[in-house]
């Protein structure tokens, strides 16, 4: 690409380095009330918005949550650690899935792991999941940086003046073509999740 590879490289870099996770260490011990819990969200996550306005967690969105089943009720206006656990599995997902598509994943994760009742707590799954995906950003580095100068010998014909926004272009629909398939994957195993009761709802 015309402009330096380091530069954008660099940028791209910088921005795989803000992706940032709530630490179990960071949630308070205590019971916390709707706005602390979005105070707390907001402090923790805000370096994966957009855009600076944007909101991280709205108090009609957790109620929304939990009026659709996605998180379990406060007890007595209080949210739990396992609620904050909860409210990051579907700040993440929500990007990337459908209300049904979370209800279905994380309906099983409430009910065996949130009171606690099976062989491992959610915050034990929480921690597990958070560490299996930290592995994974080097990899991530390596093949979006593979594409990037893959995309930047596309078009080797082009006016000069195109060249550029061609080989951008090429760049994104790469990763779009990326993310479109392993789109694909989870709504294929979130299927298999799916009771065939629901599944025939849903065919109505």
């Amino acid at each position: 690409m015309t402009i330096d590879t380091k530069d954008i490289l660099n940028s791209i870099l910088a921005s795989i380095s803000r992706i940032d996770y709530i630490k179990l260490e960071e949630i308070p011990g205590i019971h916390l009330y709707m706005d602390q819990v979005t105070t707390f969200m907001e402090e923790h996550l805000s370096s994966s918005k957009r855009h600076p306005e944007d909101k991280v967690l709205t108090k009609t969105m957790i109620n929304n949550y939990a009026k659709n089943h996605l998180l379990p009720p406060p007890v007595k206006k209080k949210y739990s650690k396992e609620h904050i656990l909860m409210l990051t599995f579907i700040y993440y997902f929500k990007n990337i899935m459908s209300i049904s598509d979370i209800q279905v994943l994380l309906g099983p994760v409430a009910e065996q792991f949130f009171p606690g009742e099976g062989s491992l707590k959610l915050t034990e799954v929480y921690e597990e999941i958070m560490n299996l995906e930290l592995e994974q950003i080097e990899p991530l580095v390596k093949d979006i940086t593979r594409k990037f100068r893959k995309a930047g010998t596309s078009f080797p014909d082009a006016d000069t003046t195109e060249q550029e926004f061609l080989q951008k272009f090429a760049f994104i629909c790469m990763l779009s073509f990326d993310v479109y398939v392993k789109k694909q994957v989870i709504e294929n195993l979130i299927d298999q999740m799916t009771p065939a009761s629901d599944e025939k709802s849903k065919k109505r």
